[in-house]
């Protein structure tokens, strides 16, 4: 086992940890007199400098200490709390970050820090602080911190089985030496389990190991505290297995003496005979014993267990169970073709199983959006100073939880639309106050579940969105005609601003990317198979408002047929399907159109779509119409015939078919036949 096998442990545990951080010299900047925020910090920041030194990553962990000396500082009130050492604090995070990520794609975290750390030790001196780099500063090493006193040995008594016994007389009559080893690591050793694995290949490169207390199981859990026994059958002398076990590092003590074999015999003889009275008094006191043994599995089961999934595991089962997904649709139609009582019966419970297993698998991929939204309150505050501005940002709904893909690719569009807001949203405070507005702008982040959606919200009171000014805007631009301009309804006329190249920027500006557009934005959730809102009150704010799928692997369609061939729609955008009268179906604007409740939908037929030849040019006198929504707008989509709900196992086209009009994938159905996957969103205009 190398020190590369505990990467993942230390990349997981090391961005736990700079979140903490975070959080805290946020929190920190709004309450400075706090110290107890402090402590929480130092404490996050002194785990991260250990781990980082365990695992030989020095410029990291150099980094972590000269911040670490800063903030006891700051605790010990050496040092107040402004926005100047908060800007040089939050600095030193991101590079933080910046060099866990190298080391996360395989890197070994160096970066060229000279500058925020000669600014860490302006501040610690009580100096003023310096905007240039020096080299001083910069190859300066981290200075070591002081250890605590070792902890005693963990336990003085180690005894053998029988079967262990007899081992250990044989290695004496074969001339081997057999020792009592107990070593007792740092009191800061953040990776005990590595030091305790070094531990091991070291003795084992010098003899046998017959034992240790704890046992091997529960020193790789880490269940226990800093001191560990074991019994080692070597021919080496206690000398040298003391010179080889104190190379480890971290390692602070090692007692050697030899193991009793017949001090041993006696010891189990005496806890066989306490084992046996112990048993008489059990059975004398059965009612008392009960109580206890219940106590001890109500404590057992009040515990946290948790464990560290490699995402890649998680995937790999999820590819496995869509393949039963797919065979469990086949099972299904042969149930149904056979008419056998005992296999549709076991279909039905194979169905209900693997409905539970997946709602399991589906439960175990959700991660809390929460991953995502910890980097925005930093990410604005900088915004905010850069521009001048005042803005309190609020996050709501942290918890909710998103399948990890949606989670991926969801970072980005948020980015970009909170530096909408932040640059050309919300105003300056003179701006405001000149308004009658408070001159601290509000932002609000905000995650919540409805059905088999999460919606994301942001919303701020800024100047809000001039219609006026972005009708002409994109009559200017060739996105609308002046004609169109006139039958657009407010909200139409705010999602012009997502159309490709749109800006009402005078100035392309480096903090929002407005020049690109928000398009890139509604691509992407598109892609995700969300939508994007927006509602705007000019002069008092604006909401934009994503709607999302909870996952994408696994979903719900309705099966529809058009001529020979099978397509499948998301049932998340289906509103109602019926059976219409060609007389009931009406004319606007040379297109086809049917009165749906009240409002004008236009019909969209696949087989013109798609391009799917007419088996015969015969006039049909009904229509199968599958009624779908993207917002306010929705349409008629004009097929064959329904054949039912099913739920399918979403699979990409590949890169070769990636722009495929109106496709969003495709499907195995369970008679072996392949089914596209219909984009609803793409066919309503």
């Amino acid at each position: 086992m190398e020190s590369n096998q505990y990467l993942d442990v230390f990349i997981d545990e090391s961005k736990e940890n700079l979140q903490v951080v975070n959080d805290g010299l946020l929190e920190l900047e709004k309450e400075p007199t706090n110290l107890s925020i402090v402590d929480e910090i130092f404490r996050a920041a002194h785990t991260l400098k250990g781990m980082s030194a365990t695992m030989g990553y020095d410029d990291l962990s150099d980094l972590t200490h000269k911040m670490e000396n800063v903030l006891d500082a700051i605790r010990h009130e050496k040092v107040s709390v402004n926005s100047d050492v908060m800007d040089v604090l939050l600095n030193s995070v991101e590079y933080l970050e910046d060099m866990t990520a190298d080391i996360a794609e395989g890197g070994n975290g160096s970066m060229n820090v000279g500058t925020v750390v000669s600014q860490l030790k302006a501040i610690e001196a009580g100096e003023a602080i310096p905007d240039k780099y020096t080299t001083e500063a910069a190859n300066e090493s981290a200075a070591t911190t002081t250890n605590d006193e070792p902890k005693t040995s963990s336990s003085n008594t180690l005894t053998v089985d029988q079967f262990e016994q007899t081992v250990l007389e044989q290695a004496k009559i074969d001339g081997q030496s057999v020792y009592h080893i107990t070593v007792s690591l740092s009191e800061d050793c953040l990776l005990k389990v590595a030091r305790v694995y070094m531990v091991f290949e070291v003795l084992e490169q010098s003899g046998e190991v017959i034992k240790s207390v704890p046992t091997v199981d529960e020193l790789e859990n880490e269940e226990f505290d800093q001191s560990f026994d074991i019994i080692l059958v070597t021919s080496d002398n206690e000398d040298d297995l003391q010179a080889k076990i104190m190379k480890v590092s971290e390692v602070r003590e090692v007692t050697i003496q030899p193991f009793d074999a017949e001090a041993n015999q006696s010891i189990q003889e005496q806890e066989q005979s306490s084992d046996e009275s112990e048993s008489d008094e059990q059975s004398e006191t059965p009612q008392k014993n009960e109580s206890n043994d219940n106590g001890g599995e109500q404590k057992k089961a009040a515990g946290n267990k948790t464990i560290r999934v490699n995402i890649e595991r998680l995937d790999a089962l999820m590819n496995l169970f869509e393949e039963m997904v797919i065979d469990r649709g086949r099972l299904e139609q042969i149930s149904e073709e056979l008419n056998h009582n005992d296999l549709k019966g076991t279909v039905e419970r194979i169905s209900r199983i693997s409905g539970d297993l997946q709602n399991i698998i589906l439960t175990m991929r959700m991660v809390p959006i929460e991953q995502v939204f910890n980097r925005f309150p930093r990410m604005v505050r900088q915004l905010t100073r850069e521009l001048g501005k005042d803005i309190d940002m609020q996050i709501e709904g942290a918890e909710t939880e998103l399948d990890r893909t949606v989670i991926d690719e969801i970072g980005d569009p948020l980015v970009h639309l909170i530096r909408n807001a932040v640059d050309h949203g919300i105003e300056t405070p003179e701006e405001r106050k000149s308004k009658g507005k408070p001159g601290q702008g509000k932002m609000l982040l905000k995650a919540f579940h409805s059905g088999n959606h999460v919606f994301v919200e942001i919303r701020d009171d800024g100047q809000g969105i001039n219609k006026e000014k972005v009708l002409q805007k994109a009559i200017d631009n060739g996105v609308v005609s002046a004609e169109q301009s006139s039958s657009l309804s407010d909200k139409q006329i705010n999602e012009l601003i997502l159309a490709s190249g749109f800006s009402t920027a005078q100035e392309i500006s480096d903090i929002s990317g407005r020049g690109v557009g928000l398009d890139v934005v509604k691509s992407t959730i598109e892609s995700l198979g969300g939508s994007i809102e927006i509602e705007s009150e000019f002069g008092k704010g604006t909401t934009f408002s994503i709607q999302l799928p909870l996952t994408l692997s696994i979903i719900s369609v309705m099966l529809v047929v058009v001529e020979q061939e099978t397509y499948a729609i998301p049932l998340s955008s289906i509103i109602e399907t019926a059976v219409i009268k060609r007389s009931e179906v009406m004319k606007a604007h040379n297109k086809e159109v049917i009165d749906f409740r009240g409002h004008i939908v236009p019909l969209v037929d696949l087989r013109n779509v798609f391009e799917v030849p007419k088996a015969n040019d015969d006039e049909e006198d009904y229509y199968s119409v599958v009624v779908v929504r993207k917002g306010d707008q929705m349409a008629g989509l004009v097929v064959d015939s329904f054949i039912g709900q099913q739920e399918i196992v979403l699979k990409s086209l590949g890169d070769y078919l990636s722009n495929v009009f109106a496709i969003s994938g495709a499907t195995i159905l369970g008679n072996g036949e392949v089914a596209l996957i219909v984009d609803s969103n793409a066919l309503i205009k």
